[in-house]
């Protein structure tokens, strides 16, 4: 839905066309008024307005030097002349500055109407434009590295692909050939000075990197890259023939000592590096960098300048292992803070299935689970400014006795049933603002239906955003803000004609119109009679 604006000195013409053409019926939302080019300056500053209908005589800055500005600022909002002028002279300008049609008053409603529908049209089809197949494609070129690099980035936190789905994100991304079937990782920790570098300094120098990574195993390898959370350098390899290069240990070994030798030469720093031996792609991608990671803590340390292979951990692997679907992303406390509750339950289960497949689970991965999924929770009820015991009741006591789950099935029914109580109150809170945003809404309008009440003076008074104002009323109530006033100041204008004597447009004044004929036009849209003919029809 669109955003209008109506510009003109002349208040009668603003709040007649503000208030009786029906706007919705070519999909605008929202109507502005503005009664001079400063003030239509102000609001196009404040709001996203879609198109701009303006006169061109006005006192100060005219149409034209308003449209002029427009065209500045806001190029893609859409300027349409309303005049009573006929000179050519205007028209030839109002070419000049790109309007998009010159309307002589009087216009017709739906001369108008039609005009507005033309433009949106246009406006839709310049936005199509913008995001069709070329320009996407330029922009994805531009942005390939990025991509690709995020991709990683998710496959190395363990998100879960179909394999459809994974093949057609990197044929998108320019990944398709070779066809990444099995794979070599290798992570490289820079060393000292590496860490001693200003940040730009230090980027280029990572950069450097990866160009000699590039140099060294391009030619038998297809490489992608991505610099991980611990300022590691990630490298995915997938050989570019089926020549047996991934299984030759002492070729990658060589030409990592001598990628060691070139940036010790030629940046002046050192690097470790760990490499993987042959891996399944995607499914071993996360647990062999996992193990990489842990290797670097535990094996390399604060060692300088080493070169490892990872299956030289093999020998020592721990047989306890963290449960990787707990932190696969996106996290717990992403989908909260997204309120995305389904995707919630869906991890959850997917958690429990795995510890069920799984090993024997042990109290510490109850602990595991526990501990991540209270900690999540408690950090969405405080960041919402609420206190976990207000929004799981009960539950609270039990976590604040200690650890309230013994066995897996304890835990299950735990988190589901503190989820549920969690997403209770928070729709309930939710609904309840709304509820009283509504309420605060039409106690404004009807305390104050004999003032000119606007879409931006209902939002300045509750303090939000116009759009988030209207697209809530009409979600709450079914139907738009202007709708509601237009029907509280209409029955204020029946209960005046049935009982007072004051004149039409007295009542015209009183109810905030400018010209008592648009109060009469208004009346008549809603009524199908004129304001005297409602009132000899209620006196006889």
């Amino acid at each position: 839905m669109a955003q209008l604006m109506l510009v003109d000195d002349e208040a009668h013409v603003v709040d007649r066309f503000a208030t009786t053409i029906d706007w919705k019926s070519v999909s605008i939302e929202g109507v502005y008024r503005a009664y001079s080019a400063a003030e239509a300056l102000e609001l196009l500053e404040q709001y996203s307005i879609d198109i701009v209908i303006t006169d061109i005589k006005m006192p100060g800055m005219s149409g034209l030097q308003l449209i002029a500005e427009i065209r500045r600022l806001w190029p893609k909002t859409k300027c349409i002349l309303l005049s009573g002028y006929s000179d050519f002279d205007f028209a030839k300008q109002a070419i000049l500055y790109q309007t998009e049609d010159y309307l002589l008053k009087p216009v017709k409603e739906d001369d108008l109407l039609s005009t507005v529908k033309r433009v949106l049209l246009k406006l839709e089809q310049e936005w199509e434009e913008v995001v069709s197949s070329q320009r996407m494609t330029y922009t994805l070129k531009e942005n390939l590295p990025l991509l690709r690099a995020n991709l990683l980035h998710e496959l190395l936190q363990g998100k879960k692909w179909s394999a459809e789905g994974l093949q057609e994100k990197m044929n998108r991304l320019e990944m398709g050939s070779p066809v990444w079937e099995s794979f070599a990782l290798m992570v490289i920790r820079m060393d000292e000075p590496f860490l001693q570098y200003e940040l730009e300094d230090q980027s280029w120098k990572e950069y450097a990197v990866s160009n000699m990574v590039e140099e060294l195993f391009g030619a038998r390898y297809a490489i992608w890259y991505a610099k991980d959370a611990h300022d590691y350098l990630v490298f995915l390899l997938t050989a570019k023939q089926e020549d047996g290069a991934e299984d030759d240990p002492i070729w990658f070994e060589r030409t990592a000592a001598a990628l060691q030798s070139a940036v010790c030469a030629y940046l002046k720093a050192k690097i470790s590096i760990l490499v993987s031996k042959r891996g399944i792609f995607p499914e071993d991608v996360a647990s062999y960098y996992n193990r990489s990671i842990a290797s670097f803590r535990k094996r390399i340390g604060n060692e300088r300048e080493l070169f490892m292979r990872l299956e030289d951990e093999d020998k020592s692997a721990a047989p306890i292992h963290s449960l990787q679907s707990l932190y696969e992303p996106p996290t717990l406390i992403h989908l909260l803070e997204a309120a995305r509750w389904d995707v919630i339950e869906e991890k959850l289960h997917r958690i429990y299935e795995t510890m069920e497949n799984g090993d024997a689970v042990s109290q510490e991965h109850l602990l595991e689970v526990y501990f991540t999924i209270a900690s999540a929770y408690t950090y969405i009820a405080h960041k919402n400014g609420r206190r976990l015991a207000d929004l799981i009741g009960s539950y609270y006591d039990r976590m604040s006795e200690g650890f309230p789950c013994r066995s897996l099935n304890h835990l299950r029914e735990w988190s589901f049933r503190t989820l549920q109580h969690m997403r209770e109150d928070m729709d309930r809170e939710t609904q309840d603002s709304r509820s009283a945003l509504i309420r605060d809404i039409q106690t404004f309008v009807e305390e104050n239906v004999t003032r000119d009440i606007s879409l931006q003076t209902i939002a300045e008074k509750v303090v939000l955003h116009p759009v988030y104002v209207s697209k809530v009323y009409k979600l709450e109530t079914g139907e738009n803000i202007s709708d509601y006033v237009q029907r509280v100041k209409m029955k204020k204008a029946e209960h005046m004609l049935k009982l007072t004597n004051e004149k039409i447009y007295e009542i015209a004044t009183q109810l905030g119109y400018q010209r008592p004929h648009s109060f009469i036009y208004a009346f008549k849209k809603m009524f199908g009679i004129t304001p005297q003919e409602y009132r000899d029809r209620y006196l006889t």
